[in-house]
Formats: structure tokens, C-alpha cells, sequence
């Protein structure tokens, strides 16, 4: 099945009806199942001071007009993550949100600029915990759509089968031949060492390329097209420099974060949570200049955010794609294909 165009049409909406019922009916499986674990559901507001502040994310700006007329900027988020994580700092202890996101500049077989994530919370919990719930719904989404394997462009995974559990390093060097230990440390990266090793194995280097854009080249045209095949794989042990949000590990070259990939696909995101309010101001500040060398804009950065989560416990959290979970569930090629009602393209006449 193709992307499909005017899915208002009878004709389309008729190919599309049994992948989108059976969204549905995922959906309300995924409510159940953490429903049984004492999960909150929350429904965090859309409207946020800050969409994020990773540097590759764009956000949908808007205007919010007071009742005197004075205007404020505000952002729909990209994620529910930073209400979310002030509500554990309120008191709460597990929680999750199934909600609409919305991501600028992004559109595509797995992109979607509006779409569904699945976000959940634990504290008091190592992000080990996390790699169970991970199996569970992959389980679960296969009970669901009655499929014993998932498939997407020729792969093909086992949803019921044990993750592989595989560090970001030896990823590299199995994938793709590059020693990443080479290349940084605790204390910093070595972006000529890197640069010299992408070129080797043929790829593109860009003077103004920096270690972390060098490093999500290497991944997303060497490493991730190999990973989730036969069994969902656990990308796990990330370099420092790539935390996002994730606190260290013993070792500092390593961060508490991993991501999960089915069938090629990256599914999931997740962190054992960082609580340093001014570790995560250097990391943003950071990320946010280099968001305005690329793009020349940025994004405010929540100083209520930043006291939430030094009032946190510790937390683990995820972020997963459920319209993603959904098309490797039903064997759907194109992402549109399991949304109910597609953004309207740029252009299009309806």
C-alpha cells in the first residue's frame, strides 16, 4: 500500500479502515496495560513556554494574545516530556501520556509533522525497567493486530523474542568499522579522528560537521538500517556527548540512555534521568547555539523546568512512537497510512 493521497476519499479510507481500527484498538490495550501497573494517565497542555531544546527538533511557534491584547510567544510542544516531569517533581510517581506532538520540518514514510507519542515515567526505578515495558508492548501490540511478526521494507522481527542488547560502540565498530572510543573521552571529542573515519567508509564530510552531526551520520546510514532484524534490539550505553537529558553513568564516557529499534526503525527513546539543574542548563545552552548556527533561531529554555527537575527523584523515563508501533504492528509502509486525518501538505487542494 502506497502513501496515500485524499484519504478523505471513500476508495482510500477503505484501504486504510483496518490498520486504523486496529489503532484503535491498540490504543486502548496500551491504556490498559498500564492502567494494571497503577500508571496516571496525564494530559499535560500543548501550549508550552518551550517546545525543547535539542538542537535538530523544530517547533510550531504561536502567538498567545491576552485579554488586553498584549502578546506572549508560546510553542506546541514536541514532546510532553517537560510538564511531565514537573508533575513527578509535584508528586507524582508513575505516569504516562498518550498524546499529539508536533514537530517542524519533519515529514516522510516515518515522519509525520503531527503524530502520537507514547511517553512514560518511572521513579524510584533503574532505566533497566524500562527494556520490560519495552517487551511488553511489543507483545502486546502483536496480540493486538494478530501478527506474529512485524515487517517494514523487507525486515522482518520477532515482537515475542528477547531484545538484543547491544552497545552504541559495538554497533559502530560491527556496522560500521569505526571506533567511537577513539574519538572521545570524559573530557572531550576528537572531531578530526571521527571526520577521518567517516570519510574512510564513504561518507560525506562537511567542514562545518561537528562530533555529534559526524556521529548521527554514521548511525542513521551504517547503523540503524541493521538494527531490530529478527528481534527488536536495545541500543544501550550512548556516548556522553550524546545524553540529551540522560545522566551519566559511572563510567563518564557513557550515558543512562538507549534507544529501540524494530525492523530498522527506531521505536523508542529513553533515559535514566538526569537531575542536575545545571548540568542540564550547560547541555541546553549548548544545544541551543548550535541550533542557531544551523538554523539562525532558538529556542527559550524554561527556568521552571530546570527547578523541577532538581526536586525529581530518581526517575526513569521513555518516549515512544506509537504511530511507528502501530505500522510495524500492521505491516503499513508509510506512516499516513495509520494516522486518522493527515496534516494537509503545503499546497494541497482538498
Amino acid at each position: 500500500m502506497s502513501k496515500p493521497s485524499f484519504w478523505w476519499r471513500p476508495s482510500v479510507h477503505a484501504e486504510r479502515q483496518p490498520l486504523l481500527r486496529q489503532r484503535a484498538a491498540l490504543m486502548q490495550a496500551v491504556r490498559r496495560f498500564f492502567a494494571s501497573q497503577d500508571f496516571c494517565e496525564v494530559d499535560t497542555a500543548i501550549l508550552q513556554f518551550s517546545p525543547g531544546n535539542e538542537a535538530h527538533i523544530s517547533a510550531f511557534a504561536t502567538e498567545l494574545l491576552a485579554p488586553d491584547g498584549t502578546a506572549s510567544r508560546l510553542f506546541l510542544h514536541s514532546s510532553p516530556e517537560f510538564a511531565a516531569k514537573k508533575l513527578i517533581a509535584a508528586g507524582e510517581e508513575r505516569l504516562f501520556s498518550l498524546t499529539h506532538v508536533f514537530r517542524n520540518r519533519e515529514r516522510g514514510p516515518l515522519h509525520h509533522p503531527e503524530f502520537t507519542l507514547l511517553e512514560w515515567y518511572r521513579t524510584h526505578a533503574p532505566y533497566q525497567k524500562l527494556f520490560e515495558d519495552c517487551a511488553g508492548l511489543l507483545a502486546l501490540a502483536a496480540k493486538v493486530t494478530g501478527r506474529g511478526q512485524f515487517s517494514f521494507r523487507g525486515a522482518s522481527a520477532d515482537p515475542y523474542a528477547a531484545a538484543e542488547l547491544l552497545p552504541v560502540t559495538e554497533a559502530f565498530h560491527r556496522y560500521a568499522g569505526v571506533d567511537l572510543l577513539a574519538t572521545y573521552d570524559a573530557t572531550g571529542c576528537d572531531r578530526p579522528a571521527l571526520a577521518a573515519q567517516a570519510a574512510a567508509i564513504g561518507l560525506r564530510v562537511v567542514e562545518d560537521d561537528s562530533w555529534s552531526d559526524l556521529f548521527s551520520k554514521i548511525l542513521s546510514e551504517k547503523v540503524e538500517p541493521r538494527l531490530g532484524h529478527g528481534r527488536a534490539t536495545l541500543l544501550v550505553d550512548y556516548p556522553a556527548p550524546e545524553a540529551a537529558l540522560a545522566r551519566l553513568r559511572n563510567d563518564k564516557r557513557f550515558a543512562e540512555r538507549f534507544e529501540l529499534y524494530v525492523c530498522g526503525v527506531e521505536l523508542a527513546n529513553g533515559f535514566g534521568e538526569l537531575t542536575d539543574a545545571a548540568e542540564q542548563q550547560r547541555r541546553f545552552e549548548i544545544e541551543m547555539a548550535e541550533r542557531q548556527r544551523i538554523y539562525g533561531d532558538s529556542y527559550p529554555i524554561d527556568p521552571v523546568f530546570l527547578e523541577s527537575i532538581a526536586e525529581m527523584p530518581e526517575t526513569s523515563g521513555i518516549a515512544l512512537g506509537f504511530d511507528r508501533l502501530v505500522m510495524l504492528a500492521t505491516g503499513a509502509d508509510h506512516i499516513e497510512q495509520v494516522i486518522w486525518t493527515p496534516v494537509v501538505e503545503t499546497g494541497s487542494r482538498l
